[in-house]
């Protein structure tokens, strides 16, 4: 199995999550955000499998940066834009999996899924 991975190259939680698929021969095709950005219509389709709440990273710096204008009143439209146009909004990492997506790193949840 081969999945598509993701994230960010220097975040820490993406390094351990990647670490562990390497761990467990997992095969994986890596996404950065950084370099690559992450189309509207991908994000949109996350967010409709798990929520656009689970997906925006509200924890990060660069939410913290926002302007105050951007920070409220977000629904799924202005979250779904700010991530596009900001993609270390994103939680990390995000794995497409057959049926479905894993965000962020938690390694018993990975290991049901993947294992």
């Amino acid at each position: 199995m081969s999945i598509a991975f993701y994230g960010i190259p220097n975040c820490d939680t993406v390094k351990k999550a990647r670490t562990w698929l390497d761990g467990q021969s997992i095969a994986y095709t890596f996404h950065d955000y950084k370099k690559e950005g992450v189309d509207s219509a991908r994000l949109a389709r996350w967010a409709h499998m798990v929520g656009w709440e689970k997906l925006l990273n509200r924890a990060g710096t660069t939410f913290r940066k926002l302007d105050e204008a951007d920070k409220a009143d977000i629904d799924e439209a202005k979250a779904l834009r700010l991530m596009v146009a900001n993609p270390s909004l994103i939680k990390r990492p995000v794995v497409e999996v057959p049926g479905g997506i894993l965000v962020g790193f938690k390694p018993d949840e990975w290991a049901s899924t993947l294992l």
